[in-house]
């Protein structure tokens, strides 16, 4: 270390020059950073819904849907004016860029048919028809049409008054070939449908991928209020910790400065900004932060001790280096275990975050101390105020240090075992996905849950739909047997609990069956004459979107109440038991199209990824403690502490109702990042003052005068930072900032009391013969003491 620190403080002013124009570089990237979502980076890749998925979506429709509901608010829907209306909203929504525009459809679409029948025969014709001029009899046909087609629960509600308009959304715009905008197609929702149409007479309601990014989007920008906040408080608190602006300014623009770099590299990569990972650069921030209080605390020390600001700052180097670079590394193994999840959102922030993490080694451990070497407080001044403040806080430590004893350490390392089995019991219940219907990045009151809820409880064709492709060896319309066990499907999936209607092809062939016979009830099953199907499902369209062109692959729709993890869990399960134990020859189902397949998917994916990430993040860690301490002590030491605060933050979800997402996941791993930095700075303190000879008990209390009110300042400010996320408008953003908050406090006090009271017991039972420090090192050690 002798060399590097030689090189790095003999070079000092060029490296600051450098890093000065790399950060003006990346500051002018930084500033062309957008926020950037997209539909398909949100699909967990690779998993067999989301193959079926891309294989059908065009066929048959996919997960990115559109659902617009005009409502009049002072009567039904039939009357001429909201007729109108509801025409000039579809033509609105139709040219709306990115909009697929032959999926669009509503009562006005020449896609949306009835059939009927007439003392005449069959009659067919479009719902509202061309020569529609809104006179009452036009009225009183468009009422009838509209029964005709059974599309109450499916275009009009089922108070009659609300229509629907629905869309599916490409992941492209047309007009300009690049990737669809999502954010541009919020907006334009809001302006040319909700604000157009919203009147004393009627509303609009608007759901979908598209609008939820957008209202997501929208309340995401407030971080900048909050991080606002948190800066000023970390600021203060800095202050207050190190009673010197020069060092607070300093240790908190070191922060700032990989933030940029990080904003900068992520722009030039081609990279944007995901809504909900909003809170990860902000959290990149805090573990800087963290990393440079240590610093400023051990150069308050060497002063303190006598040293000027160059001795004091090479000094820091020196010692703080490796511990810093090894809890970043365990910090960014930590974030790029999350790459192991195959969705692109997830993958995406797994790169931000380690990119952040990458040039924190650069800016709060090289270029923070070089700062401090040129521009720090005067010697005896300063030192003499932090010996006042060292004073002060030593008073508390000798009561603390007493858990590194035999007779206090055993004892509370077995009741952290009994909080820990407790936590696993109580996190049993714990949620892969939503806990609550609707979106669960917003608030319940928030107006698209609103919208959402309406649609639920008025439409039984609404935005959450799973459908089943059913591939056949041959022509399924003509095939009774094919036709009877899908029909038999249908009705078995239509009485699951949590379903709230099923469409099918068979369903549909027996309502026009029943046409067919004078529109006789007793006719409404399916014939088993092949010519006598082949009538029955002649008029079904491929744009009905349960049959393709040439009837070789059909589509069981199953729309659900909401997508709430128990009621997609239930579903899925229901329907996969039931393929499983009920197969036909002939036929192969796959479950795929649909916002439903791909919520189960995600759900799945993260719930197999969690553990197996958790256990990479563990597994690096002990590498890394094991390599630079020689200690496989250590290692449990630093990870135990990191396992029960991630029990206990599963014990924290489900007791609070937060459910384990792709929205969630990131922030476990931020926090077990956090836990590493406490830990391994206070190990580092006490490895050494062992080497001296002294007990445990000796050893940890000469660290808690080096780094323990380091360690709990650090803790309890990023709590207080974090906590006023409390009051954000997304709902995600309040539950995590609650759940960091409680796991920065619990990182932090498993630093000062779980692990010096685990490493008093390994050495009880297993002491530990250790290379001594050579003397220069003993006198660095103890400077200040």
């Amino acid at each position: 270390m002798q060399r590097i620190e030689n090189i790095v403080f003999g070079l000092r002013a060029p490296i600051l020059v450098l890093l000065a124009i790399f950060t003006v570089v990346m500051g002018i990237s930084a500033s062309q950073l957008r926020m950037d979502a997209g539909f398909t980076k949100m699909l967990p890749i690779g998993h067999p819904y989301i193959e079926t998925f891309f294989e059908y979506s065009e066929s048959f429709g996919g997960g990115n849907r559109i659902l617009v509901v005009l409502e009049n608010k002072e009567g039904d829907i039939f009357d001429r004016d909201f007729l109108y209306k509801l025409n000039d909203i579809t033509q609105d929504l139709f040219y709306i860029p990115g909009v697929a525009r032959h999926t669009v459809t509503s009562l006005w679409t020449p896609n949306t048919r009835f059939i009927a029948v007439t003392e005449e025969g069959l009659e067919a014709g479009d719902v509202i028809p061309a020569n529609f001029s809104g006179t009452d009899e036009d009225i009183n046909t468009v009422l009838q049409n509209t029964l005709r087609a059974d599309l109450v629960g499916r275009l009009v509600s089922t108070d009659f008054q609300g229509a629907m308009i629905r869309a599916e959304l490409l992941d492209f715009n047309p007009e300009t070939q690049q990737r669809l905008d999502y954010f541009e197609v919020a907006r334009k929702l809001e302006t040319d449908l909700r604000d157009k149409y919203v009147s004393e007479t009627t509303d609009v309601k608007i759901v979908g991928f598209a609008k939820l990014t957008g209202d997501i989007a929208d309340g995401a920008r407030s971080v900048v209020m909050f991080f606002s906040i948190a800066f000023l408080l970390t600021c203060f608190a800095m202050w207050l910790y190190c009673r010197s602006w020069i060092l607070t300014a300093v240790t908190v623009g070191a922060s700032l400065c990989s933030l940029v770099w990080q904003f900068g590299l992520l722009h030039i990569l081609g990279f944007g900004l995901d809504p909900l990972g909003v809170l990860v650069p902000f959290l990149v921030f805090a573990i800087g932060v963290s990393h440079g209080v240590q610093q400023i605390n051990m150069v308050g020390a060497e002063m303190a001790a006598g040293l000027d600001k160059m001795a004091s700052a090479r000094a820091t180097f020196t010692f703080l280096f490796r511990p810093g670079v090894v809890a970043l590394l365990t910090t960014l193994a930590g974030f790029a275990t999350l790459y192991i999840i195959p969705i692109g959102m997830i993958q995406e922030l797994a790169i931000t975050a380690s990119i952040g993490l990458g040039f924190k080694i650069i800016s709060n451990l090289i270029m923070l101390p070089l700062l401090v070497s040129y521009i720090a407080p005067p010697e005896e001044e300063y030192g003499a105020k932090v010996r006042r403040a060292m004073e002060t806080r030593a008073k508390l430590w000798p009561a603390l240090s007493k858990i590194a004893t035999p007779k206090i350490a055993f004892p509370f390392v077995g009741l952290c075992f009994i909080i820990a089995m407790v936590g696993l019991y109580e996190a049993r219940d714990k949620q892969i996905g939503d806990v609550h219907a609707g979106a669960g990045e917003l608030w319940p009151d928030a107006r698209y849950n609103q919208d959402s809820r309406y649609i639920a409880e008025n439409f039984a064709l609404g935005l959450n739909v799973l459908t089943v492709i059913v591939e056949s060896d041959g022509v399924v319309c003509i095939d009774y047997g094919k036709m009877h066990h899908l029909e038999k499907m249908s009705w078995y999936m239509r009485n699951v609990d949590g379903v709230q209607s099923v469409i099918s092809l068979p369903v549909l062939a027996r309502a026009i069956n029943s046409m067919w016979q004078e529109g006789n009830p007793k006719w409404r099953n399916l014939p088993r004459n092949s010519a006598a199907l082949a009538q029955a499902t002649s008029s079904i369209a491929s744009a009905s979107g349960v049959v393709n062109t040439d009837c070789s692959t059909a589509a069981v729709a199953i729309f659900i109440r909401d997508t709430k993890a128990k009621t997609v869990n239930h579903v899925r399960a229901e329907l996969e038991t039931y393929i499983a134990e009920h197969p036909y020859d002939g036929l192969n189902m796959r479950i795929g199209t649909g916002n439903v397949p791909i919520v189960a998917a995600t759900n799945e994916i993260v719930h197999k990824s969690e553990l197996p990430m958790l256990l990479y993040v563990y597994a690096v860690i002990m590498t890394l403690v094991i390599i630079t301490y020689r200690e496989w002590r250590g290692a449990l030491c630093c990870v135990l502490p990191l396992i029960l605060a991630t029990i206990i933050g599963d014990w924290f979800l489900t007791a609070f109702g937060v459910g384990l997402k792709i929205s969630t996941l990131p922030v476990l791993a931020i926090a077990v990042g956090i836990g590493v930095d406490y830990g391994i700075y206070e190990y580092n303190r006490m490895q050494r003052y062992m080497r001296m000879g002294k007990t445990p008990h000796e050893a940890y209390l000469q660290a808690l005068y080096d780094v323990g009110s380091a360690t709990m300042f650090t803790g309890l400010t990023l709590a207080v930072g974090v906590s006023t996320w409390a009051f954000s408008a997304l709902k995600f953003q309040a539950d995590m900032g609650l759940l960091l908050t409680f796991m920065f406090i619990v990182n932090m006090l498993g630093a000062v009391t779980l692990l010096p009271a685990l490493v008093a017991v390994f050495e009880y039972l297993w002491p530990l013969k250790r290379k001594p420090l050579s003397e220069e090192e003993a006198r660095a050690v103890m400077r200040g003491h």
